[in-house]
């Protein structure tokens, strides 16, 4: 007698109780770094002279760059939040299992940050 049982979970099909840790932590240092890259994408594209970018992104690191931080921190654990309650997974064993792969949307935010942070930096000094 053949039974038909369903095969056992391909790798084809995508896993649903991932932390989708790039997006994440993308996010999450784009927003932190939002007073020096929006002047410089607005200069960029042309809508503002470099010299009004720079002053811009001046004003806003030297004035405000701890409510751009806090706020790239709120949209990281915002979006960790929401993706773990969507897996069922927002408790402390959830988060335990998942241990490694919170460090890595932290790392990945903190680098992203680092990295806007030396690219805006150097094109100031084209200013």
């Amino acid at each position: 007698m053949a039974t038909s049982e369903k095969p056992a979970a391909t790798t084809s099909e995508p896993r649903t109780d991932r932390l989708p840790v790039w997006r994440i932590g993308l996010t999450g240092g784009l927003v932190g770094i939002l007073c020096c890259v929006g002047p410089t994408v607005l200069a960029l594209l042309g809508i503002v002279s470099a010299g009004t970018a720079f002053a811009w992104a001046s004003e806003l690191y030297g004035g405000y760059a701890w409510l751009f931080r806090l706020g790239g921190l709120v949209v990281l654990a915002l979006l960790v939040w929401r993706s773990l309650r969507r897996q069922n997974q927002c408790n402390v064993a959830g988060m335990r299992r998942r241990r490694w792969r919170l460090l890595g949307v932290a790392a990945v935010a903190v680098l992203t940050y680092l990295a806007l942070y030396a690219f805006t930096t150097w094109l100031g000094t084209f200013a």
